[in-house]
């Protein structure tokens, strides 16, 4: 029996949560939780103290491109030094300098010394090591899970996010209130000694690594070759650049939508976030269980995107919106993880640190123009703009895609009346 009919075989309970099954996974799942509240926490932070400090969402916008540029930048190069070393040991160096980046903002803020040249350098800092952190971080899943469970273990880590993004912004809507965004940062780097202790106890035997690829020349190039000719790797890449340009822009639009559509503070603001992560956390063991991947279920989970960010634009009251925002979470978790899953699977072992770093570029990359497009579309159209740009880009996105997923549903009929 092969290994897709012998999960599909298992109860719905135990597909959902398969990749837990490995105790590496569970150590690196249970790191990654505490860590990733913290992550979300400085995210909210952040965005309401450029927003304290300016009251320009545009600025705001500029702070978060500043942020993610090192990713546009030398996210392609990343990818190749990703696919050259040891993933486990280049995360923990990573996650070690994160964790001081986040004491340093503490520190400045708690003083009061912090001004808006200070947010920008940090924020250009933490750039810099998430620009190989997440092409290492996504490729080293299959290290830890297997082929077989991958997609669930994509799929989990989406869960995982988003539980995070429930979490973290009303707690961190809660100890702004208390005690200021300050406290946000120094809960922040300390969250990252579980995720670092999580890495260093992981059993290194059981670990499935891809062999480094020696150092040579035209290693970038020949990862791009290999996207170019693969429509399944194409094809989701271009959907999540135009997507992550413009609907994933939720820390420059939301606190907009918090406190000029609906005249709300920081905790209407984490409200509206983590409504968003409980949408994504029940989408996410949905498609954990259920979901699928390839171009036609990007398409459809584009569509649907698109759908809901229509509705958190027109939603005429604080409560509907946080009932659209956490259909937004539904429907950004399973496109975020059914193109996640369908590019990893569909590249080559050698290539996957280059595929994933390409990945990010394109998720977190594009937010140098989109942060920047999407703060102005803000401030001079408020939120409900700025969600209403989402959906138009989800929708051409879809588009962009359906020619693709119509050649590919072509090609599973015939191969099924083949057999």
């Amino acid at each position: 029996m092969s290994a897709a009919p012998a999960a599909a075989s298992r109860p719905l309970l135990a597909r959902t949560f398969a990749a837990l099954s490995g105790r590496n996974y569970r150590l690196w799942f249970g790191g990654q939780s505490v860590s990733l509240v913290g992550t979300w926490m400085q995210s909210i932070a952040q965005s309401w103290l450029v927003y304290e400090l300016t009251g320009s969402a545009a600025v705001l916008g500029t702070v978060v491109a500043v942020q993610t540029l090192p990713t546009l930048l030398l996210g392609p190069y990343a990818g190749v030094w990703v696919d050259r070393v040891d993933r486990r040991r280049l995360m923990v160096g990573l996650q070690t300098m994160m964790g001081l980046q986040a004491a340093a903002l503490a520190a400045l803020t708690l003083t009061g010394t912090v001004a808006l040249w200070h947010v920008y350098v940090l924020a250009a800092v933490l750039g810099l090591n998430k620009a190989f952190e997440n092409p290492a971080r996504q490729a080293f899943v299959q290290e830890l899970v297997g082929r077989d469970d991958l997609r669930n273990a994509v799929s989990l880590n989406s869960v995982l996010v988003n539980a995070a993004r429930a979490v973290g912004p009303a707690v961190a809507g809660a100890v702004i209130v208390a005690g200021g965004t300050g406290i946000c940062f120094a809960l922040n780097a300390v969250s990252f000694v579980a995720v670092v202790a999580s890495l260093l106890r992981l059993d290194v035997s059981a670990l499935t690594p891809t062999e480094p690829a020696r150092r040579g020349p035209g290693q970038l190039r020949e990862g791009f070759a290999h996207v170019r000719g693969n429509p399944e790797l194409l094809v989701p890449l271009v959907m999540m650049a135009l997507v992550g340009c413009l609907a994933y822009e939720f820390p420059v639009v939301l606190p907009v939508v918090a406190s000029q559509t609906f005249g709300g503070d920081a905790g209407t603001y984490g409200w509206l976030t983590g409504a968003m992560g409980v949408g994504a956390v029940a989408g996410g063991l949905v498609v954990a269980g259920r979901g699928r991947t390839g171009v036609p279920a990007l398409v459809r989970s584009a569509l649907l995107f698109a759908l809901v960010l229509a509705l958190a634009a027109a939603a005429p009251s604080l409560w509907v919106a946080l009932v659209a925002m956490a259909l937004v979470g539904m429907a950004s978790v399973a496109f975020m993880a059914g193109g996640n899953s369908t590019l990893q699977l569909a590249s080559a072992p050698h290539m996957r640190g280059r595929v994933m770093a390409l990945w990010s570029v394109a998720f977190l990359g594009s937010t140098p123009v989109g942060g920047p497009v999407a703060g102005w579309v803000s401030e001079h159209l408020g939120g409900r703009g700025g969600l209403a740009l989402g959906a138009a880009a989800c929708l051409a996105a879809a588009a962009i895609g359906w020619p693709a997923a119509r050649r590919a549903a072509r090609a599973e009929r015939a191969a099924a009346a083949a057999s």
